[in-house]
């Protein structure tokens, strides 16, 4: 099954960011300065958690993603790692799932998938200094199932994960991806060198066909400019 960016999702046209050597592809991406957390469309909570926090100005890649991505948009971006594309990425998709936030069990609703256990456990934390109340909680290989099915039962809003650990929790049946709304693959270059992408394209088959998704990548070329066109 394949699941293809919508036509109007998308633009052909890159753009180089120069100072941060960050690439985005997004149809309406511009190149408007917009450096304050204030102007782009956060929930006045969320500026608040930034405020406290030390936030103040947005880096290139959060200024030009994070519109987009509230917007609905799906978004390419190349990007190294030390550009803050994690805040770009998780302000507006937890700002959407607050929104969208429903009584009941706790379900998966957003998946983000990453290439090293180090890695996932960085974006993990990242993600719950802006999370609020919504639960965040990583999968990944090299420890015990223990811990992280216990988590699983216990609800999780956002999972960051290492394709294989997941794959091999959904094959327990301890991992429902049929609700994820959100996706973001980060360092897809690096998911491409360890061999992960058929497990990538099998889990994005098993999310919904009508989600938002993100791909982080140093480059946008080969297996990883294939993935893009292919969903």
């Amino acid at each position: 099954m394949k699941y293809h960016f919508p036509g109007d999702a998308i633009m052909r046209l890159f753009f180089l960011d120069h100072i941060s050597n960050t690439k985005l592809a997004s149809k309406g991406c511009h190149e408007e300065n917009i450096l304050n957390f204030h102007e782009m469309g956060l929930l006045p909570e969320m500026i608040r958690n930034l405020d406290a926090m030390g936030y103040t100005e947005a880096t290139p890649i959060q200024e030009q993603s994070i519109p987009v991505l509230l917007s609905g948009r799906d978004l390419l971006g190349c990007a190294q790692t030390g550009t803050g594309k994690t805040a770009a990425f998780a302000l507006p998709i937890i700002q959407k799932l607050v929104k969208e936030q429903t009584k009941g069990r706790r379900r998966i609703r957003t998946l983000v998938l990453a290439p090293t256990r180090e890695l996932a456990d960085q974006i993990t934390t990242e993600l719950r200094s802006f999370a609020g109340r919504l639960r965040v909680d990583a999968v990944y290989g090299g420890v015990g199932y223990g811990k992280q099915i216990a988590a699983l039962r216990r609800g999780v809003d956002v999972l960051v994960a290492c394709p294989g650990r997941l794959e091999d929790l959904i094959e327990r049946g301890d991992v429902d991806l049929s609700d994820v709304g959100h996706v973001v693959l980060d360092e897809a270059d690096r998911m491409a060198d360890m061999g992960f992408l058929p497990a990538v394209r099998r889990l994005l088959d098993r999310t919904s066909p009508d989600r938002q998704t993100v791909l982080f990548s140093a480059t946008l070329d080969g297996d990883v400019a294939k993935l893009t066109r292919d969903y």
